[in-house]
């Protein structure tokens, strides 16, 4: 089995049976999802099962991640879909054969900018979108695409304008909903609602889809004014470079795949860790994005648009017992012998039965739980959440992508300008303790140890300086000896040694003592060559803030 490739490695006989198993049923309900994001995608229904063939086998064989299920994604879908609706290309309408171009470009220019990511080892990007900002990004996607939804679950025709104008241009036609239209996609929400509660086991979406199409043939509810999906393109996905693109077309397309490549690295990176590390596993991310690169070229070499690892349909593989990337591959084959026999049989399946579908996507996406968590937790974090949330829906998802990273960005900056910072103290027991800084406190009389969790450099290095010199003006006894705990402190660029230097003037000025305790090498050298050292006895530089706190003592002691 070493000959194997990647997650395949070790591949064991006793696994088999679960694996197909696993694969089966995630086939039964990756496909009526798939062919639902196409509503997002605004491809035509086949695209979808084309996302589940090759670019899924193509990650199996490179990929690092045993579980991780690559396919259609609903976020990756909007963002492809809003990026390609504002691109000023005449004759480029939604569903048209056009549309899959570039759709097929974007996949192609995404899996080169995730293989240059590979290259670089830059999948540390996805680290700079925090849980908080994808749970407002994810959140936000999953509001528009559910009231994306509603006209086709009514049967009226779209709105046009913005999010707020769409909407209400929805509520105003509710009047001239089609009856018929909406009790298929009542019908459809409450099968899968039901089997969810009650019979978790079966896919209820399949369950839906199958009555949906008996029930329609057999009334031939096309009368009624019930629009159907209608004839499905059967055979192998179309194999070759999109037809009437250039390369030279590939600029256009670079801001959305690059919106893209960064979700992708980002949900990827996060949903394959998630499950390794539930079974005592980890992956190797930087070859996950060379799968994931991987399988957007497949995606862009087989007529279809782009593709990402998908929480939801992972959570499903390894619910079902799936082992390995095998089960993805049985996924691809039954999806492969539909698309080759049997896409006559979805002919006559309601549209409004696939919105419903992703209707119900787009309510799992809006993390309710994770959203209240994280105003219980983290008030700051979760104002970031909801304007990256309110953004996406109301905006657009690219301008989210962009609002999601700068806000990351902006959250570590933060941090490091205004971490936690202590005065640290001794209790009775002799037991070290950290009190928030506050003017007017102090370790003991005389006595100031301050502790500052954080980088020094130029931003925050002010801040940090007038913070001391107020904790050193106000507290209640004349400090006779300043200790800064260096524990927290990695790292001291010039600009904040400059700053460190005038604080041992000011702390000298007074006829007290500058001490540093905790100082590691790295620190040590970065003081050492900005002069701060030079300016301290060299006595008064402890290993540990305890030292420091003992040296103290003995020195100020009446019987020192």
């Amino acid at each position: 089995m070493a000959s194997l490739p990647g997650p395949l490695r070790g591949y064991q006989a006793s696994w088999f049976r679960g694996d197909l198993v696993a694969g089966v049923t995630l086939a039964a309900v990756a496909i009526p999802e798939v062919m639902g994001y196409t509503s997002i995608a605004q491809t035509p229904i086949v695209t979808g099962l084309y996302t589940i063939i090759l670019p899924t086998a193509v990650f199996a064989l490179i990929g690092s991640s045993r579980l991780l299920v690559v396919g259609a994604d609903s976020a990756t879908a909007a963002v492809m879909a809003a990026g390609l609706t504002g691109l000023s290309v005449s004759g480029l309408v939604p569903n048209s054969k056009e549309w899959v171009a570039w759709a097929s470009l974007v996949a192609l220019v995404c899996g080169g900018l995730l293989l240059v990511a590979r290259l670089l080892k830059l999948g540390f990007i996805g680290d700079f979108l925090s849980t908080s900002v994808l749970v407002g990004f994810l959140t936000g996607v999953g509001i528009q695409v559910l009231t994306g939804q509603i006209p086709d679950m009514l049967g009226v025709p779209k709105s046009s304008g913005n999010w707020f104008q769409q909407q209400w241009g929805t509520i105003t036609s509710i009047p001239d909903a089609n009856l018929p239209t909406v009790a298929f996609a009542v019908g459809t929400i409450a099968i899968i609602v039901g089997f969810k509660r009650f019979l978790p086991k079966v896919p209820g979406a399949v369950i839906a889809v199958i009555a949906s199409i008996t029930v329609s043939t057999a009334l031939d509810v096309t009368a009624d004014g019930v629009a159907v999906i209608g004839k499905v393109k059967g055979g192998f996905p179309p194999i070759g470079l999109p037809s009437g693109i250039t390369w030279s077309d590939a600029y256009q397309v670079l801001g959305i795949a690059v919106s893209c490549a960064v979700l992708i690295i980002a949900q990827s990176a996060a949903t394959s860790r998630s499950f390794a590390m539930k079974h005592g596993e980890r992956v190797d991310v930087n070859r996950d994005i060379l799968g994931l690169s991987g399988a957007s070229v497949a995606a862009g070499l087989s007529g279809t648009f782009v593709v990402n690892g998908s929480p939801t349909k992972t959570q499903i593989l390894n619910e079902d017992g799936g082992h390995t990337q095998v089960a993805n591959l049985v996924m691809a084959s039954v999806t492969l012998v539909i698309l080759l026999f049997a896409t006559g049989l979805l002919t006559n399946m309601p549209t409004s039965v696939l919105a419903a579908i992703v209707f119900l996507i787009g309510v799992d996406l809006i993390d309710m739980v994770g959203l209240r968590t994280i105003l219980a937790k983290r008030r700051s974090e979760f104002v970031i959440a909801s304007i990256t949330a309110v953004v996406v829906f109301t905006i657009g998802v690219e301008q989210g992508i962009v609002l999601a990273i700068v806000a990351s960005i902006l959250e570590i900056i933060r941090r490091q300008y205004k971490p936690a910072d202590f005065v640290v103290g001794v209790d009775q027991e002799g037991q070290r303790t950290y009190t928030a800084a506050q003017p007017g406190i102090q370790s003991a009389p005389g006595l100031l140890v301050f502790r500052y969790d954080a980088d020094l450099f130029y931003a925050n290095a002010n801040r940090f300086s007038d913070e001391v010199q107020k904790l050193f003006t106000t507290a209640p006894d004349t400090v006779r000896w300043l200790v800064l705990d260096c524990s927290g402190i990695s790292d001291v660029d010039y600009s904040a040694g400059i700053v460190v230097n005038e604080l041992v003037d000011f702390v000298h000025a007074r006829d007290a003592v500058f001490s540093l305790a905790g100082v590691d090498s790295k620190i040590s050298g970065d003081l050492t060559h900005y002069g701060t050292i030079d300016k301290l006895d060299p006595s008064h530089v402890y290993p540990s803030v305890t030292e420091a706190i003992d040296a103290f003592r003995r020195e100020t002691s009446p019987t020192g």
